[in-house]
């Protein structure tokens, strides 16, 4: 699954791509690096990058965004590495465990890593899924290693099963584009907001919601949903553009397409998928 290249240990700092992270840096994270650094002179731990045979062997951030960020306001040309060959699952799974052991994440950022988390580790574990795992000749002592993933994830990380079990519900029933925009809320986002949110199964009203804790009209998602109410009581309910009502489409469609159907969406329009990724990191 995962191996260490002992013999790559650093690389030049323009070397390493940042792709497709799960959240942006702080920017208070990376000068509270900085000047930690500047004080005692090391950098202590290592960040941790991949190397991609199938991208003419690029180095690629697995771990220590932050870590490579003050590198760079540092100005320096070099940094300590551990390299890793793997693959996509564990690169990704690796991503999350290091901001949820080492960073300082709010509940939005929570939700969304955990949900991620749960998503790959029952990928990798299928067993684990609604604690349906059954023990075999074939699995051997893993019977008594895999555990369901809530259980695992409240040890692993020193919650209780049940607050897991609650950030993951939260997270996963969450658009993409609506963690984008919640980010840039000017109140932070609190578990219970996205608890409230998660909850709205009318389009509308999800909107309204998230527009209300973006825009700073209401200090939560409760008492954005009492003024939806009010206003569709008095025929004041917002009206979603043509691009909403088609994101809404395009989101709920490959939300619901089984795996095949999404790999043969990706033959067909993958060229132009990636073409807009490009350009949004271009921006």
């Amino acid at each position: 699954m995962a191996e260490i290249i002992q013999s790559i240990t650093e690389l030049q700092v323009d070397q390493i791509v940042v792709r497709d992270r799960l959240r942006p840096v702080s920017d208070a994270g990376v000068a509270a690096l900085v000047a930690s650094i500047s004080e005692m002179g090391i950098m202590k731990d290592p960040v941790h990058v991949r190397r991609v045979k199938h991208r003419g062997g690029e180095f690629v951030l697995l771990a220590g965004a932050h870590r490579l960020a003050a590198a760079q306001k540092l100005g320096w040309e070099v940094i300590k590495v551990t390299c890793w060959t793997c693959t996509d699952d564990f690169a990704r799974l690796m991503e999350i465990d290091d901001n949820l052991a080492g960073a300082e994440m709010n509940a939005l950022d929570t939700a969304v890593f955990l949900a991620e988390r749960k998503r790959l580790y029952e990928k990798m574990y299928p067993g684990t899924k609604a604690e349906a795992f059954k023990g075999n000749r074939h699995t051997g002592s893993l019977a008594s290693d895999i555990v369901s993933f809530a259980s695992s994830t409240a040890e692993k990380f020193g919650m209780s099963r049940r607050q897991v079990e609650r950030i993951i519900a939260s997270g996963s029933r969450l658009g993409s584009d609506e963690v984008r925009r919640l980010r840039a809320a000017p109140r932070a986002v609190t578990l219970k907001d996205l608890q409230d949110i998660s909850k709205i199964t009318e389009t509308g009203e999800r909107y309204h919601v998230v527009d209300c804790l973006v825009e700073g009209r209401t200090k939560n998602a409760s008492a954005a949903r009492k003024l939806w109410k009010a206003e569709q009581g008095q025929g004041h309910a917002p009206i979603l553009s043509n691009t909403d009502k088609t994101h809404v489409r395009l989101e709920d469609a490959w939300k619901r397409a089984p795996k095949e159907a999404r790999r043969r969406f990706l033959e067909a329009y993958g060229g132009e998928v990636q073409a807009l990724l490009d350009e949004m990191r271009d921006e």
